[in-house]
């Protein structure tokens, strides 16, 4: 039973620099400096390497500097001030555990492993880690701490044993990538854990973007009784100091700050523009890009991907550059101008004619007696990306590509041409959404943006028929049936995995779903090629998604 009847614990929801262990220590050792005085600060999942670490935690040289800095990190509490919890990697007996260690009176006070090792979606962790066993309660200031880590949350045995164990408090550390949605399933599955043990529960996520993953934050604590009396924001680094006192029922923790959270559709697109910019933002600085650059084409996916941009790195980082064609409808050429003056960002204008007439001068003895086709189309792209990856080589933006998940679902894209760049903001956005997040964006500012209030593009870019423009009145519904069909269609074989007769038997044309589910398989060694994008739903084209370039399975309704 605990002595102790007053605990103060922070809660450290911060960013990561993976495979950097003395930046994240550094960091850590400023928040413990700056903290006052506390008795204990959690930190996220794995901390002190950056998660998910991949591949790179099976370099001994970062096993060995994770060790160093933690050893560092603990001899930092020398001083009698605040203990730390440290997610970090640990090999013992030559197996790698994603553990959690217990930095107190300048030594490494006790080391607890993870037991749950998710290997589905984003996750890859039984490829590097070894599970640990059900982990034992911790001994802190004569408090009996459980210290579930992330995934150990998610079902009831780690818990129920911490419980039986003699825990007094749940200690959860977190790297719970966003997506939409998550956030209240979140909240159950703590408040299902609390219900069954009796236990408060404290749970921690991080936040920051990391490739194709961002962390949303919102952690949160949950008492004993289900009250949530501390919600800390979403979407921003924060560092907050939760008061914990014991009564004969046990432990609770004080009310404190409750960060507003708007709900329903409102919610969701919000999230989704937020996990946007902070993906697209923290990969520009991590890899250490002077800004990006983009064709803008008058369309609304490059007018929402320009929108980010600016709302992520501010309108100084973000180049714009107008690629017109003899097709290019001078409507285009005053959506694409409208938009970059609106966003405050530079726009150029590079006409591409003249490199098209020298391709088709080139060709014309191999095509001659062909007629004009897809080919020529591509040309166009192509060039486009020859034009724009000049310019990223030369002035060293990156290329931001301004393709949907619609398009890349079906092929919809040009390899070596709009499918260029470095990064894709719009790549698990379908293009149903593309339409509502920019409706939204134009009437909402969301917090931390760099861009103006008010309109980034004009409604004219969100009404008008959709186009590639690569030939005369070219319209997408002239290769692809209505968006709100099409991605209907989509989001049933992707991210439910139902078969053909599934979707036929929800309503849909049997030859319409047989063909989109053709061209969604046709298109795998396209997505292979695309850059990386921020994951926004629950199966996005990257690490969600792994499927083989050459099969020959397809679904039937019959």
């Amino acid at each position: 039973m605990s002595m102790t009847d007053q605990l103060t614990i922070l809660l450290a929801q911060i960013p990561q620099t993976v495979g950097h262990c003395r930046r994240n220590a550094d960091a850590m050792l400023k928040i413990r400096q700056e903290a006052g005085k506390v008795d204990l600060i959690l930190f996220p999942e794995l901390q002190l390497i950056g998660y998910p670490p991949e591949d790179l935690v099976l370099k001994p040289s970062l096993l060995q500097n994770a060790k160093e800095e933690l050893e560092r990190l603990a001899l930092a509490t020398s001083d009698g001030g605040a203990a730390m919890l440290v997610g970090t990697a640990w090999q013992e007996k030559g197996r790698i555990f994603n553990a959690v260690a217990l930095l107190d009176q300048g030594k490494i006070a006790a080391i607890r492993y993870k037991h749950d090792l998710p290997n589905y979606g984003t996750f890859d962790e039984k490829r590097i880690f070894s599970a640990g066993p059900l982990p034992e309660p911790v001994l802190f200031r004569d408090v009996s701490l459980g210290i579930p880590v992330c995934e150990d949350i998610w079902t009831e045995k780690l818990c129920a044993h911490l419980k039986e164990r003699g825990a007094e408090i749940l200690l959860v550390p977190n790297g719970s990538p966003f997506e939409s949605g998550k956030y209240p399933v979140r909240h159950k599955v703590v408040a299902d854990r609390v219900k069954e043990t009796g236990l408060p529960c404290l749970y921690l996520n991080r936040v920051g973007g990391q490739d194709e993953v961002v962390f949303d934050g919102g952690s949160f604590v949950v008492n004993r009784d289900g009250a949530v009396p501390i919600s800390l924001p979403q979407w921003q680094a924060d560092c907050y100091v939760t008061h914990w006192h014991k009564t004969e029922e046990g432990w609770s923790c004080d009310e404190g700050l409750q960060s507003k959270i708007s709900e329903g559709e409102d919610r969701r697109l919000s999230d989704i523009y937020q996990a946007m910019m902070m993906g697209l933002g923290d990969y520009v600085r991590q890899n250490g890009f002077s800004g990006v650059l983009l064709g803008l084409s008058g369309g609304i996916d490059s007018a929402l991907s320009a929108a980010v941009a600016v709302d992520a790195l501010g309108a100084d980082k973000v180049w714009c550059v107008m690629l017109p064609s003899r097709y290019t409808s001078q409507e285009s050429l005053d959506d694409a101008r409208a938009c970059a003056e609106m966003l405050g960002c530079r726009l150029d204008s590079v006409p591409i004619n003249p490199a098209v007439e020298a391709i088709d001068g080139m060709l014309a003895p191999l095509f001659s007696g062909k007629k004009p086709d897809i080919t020529e189309e591509n040309i166009q792209s192509r060039l486009r990306g020859v034009v724009l990856m000049a310019i990223s080589n030369k002035f060293s933006p990156m290329v931001l590509t301004t393709g949907n998940k619609s398009e890349m679902a079906v092929g919809y894209a040009t390899l070596y041409g709009d499918m260029n760049g470095g990064y894709s903001v719009l790549k698990d956005l379908y293009k149903s959404d593309v339409f509502k997040v920019s409706r939204w964006r134009n009437s909402h500012k969301p917090a931390h943006a760099l861009g103006p209030d008010g309109y980034v593009m004009p409604d004219r870019v969100i009404t008008k028929p959709p186009s590639a423009e690569l030939r005369e009145d070219q319209k997408d519904s002239d290769s692809l049936p209505p968006y709100d069909i099409l991605d209907a269609v989509l989001h049933g074989l992707i991210e439910e995995d139902l078969s053909c007769s599934d979707l036929v038997k929800r309503g849909y044309d049997p030859d319409l779903v047989t063909r989109i589910e053709n061209l969604l398989h046709r298109a795998e060694y396209k997505r292979r090629q695309a850059p990386p994008g921020v994951k926004l739903g629950s199966r996005n084209f990257g690490r969600d998604r792994r499927y083989p370039l050459s099969h020959q399975f397809r679904s039937s309704h019959s």
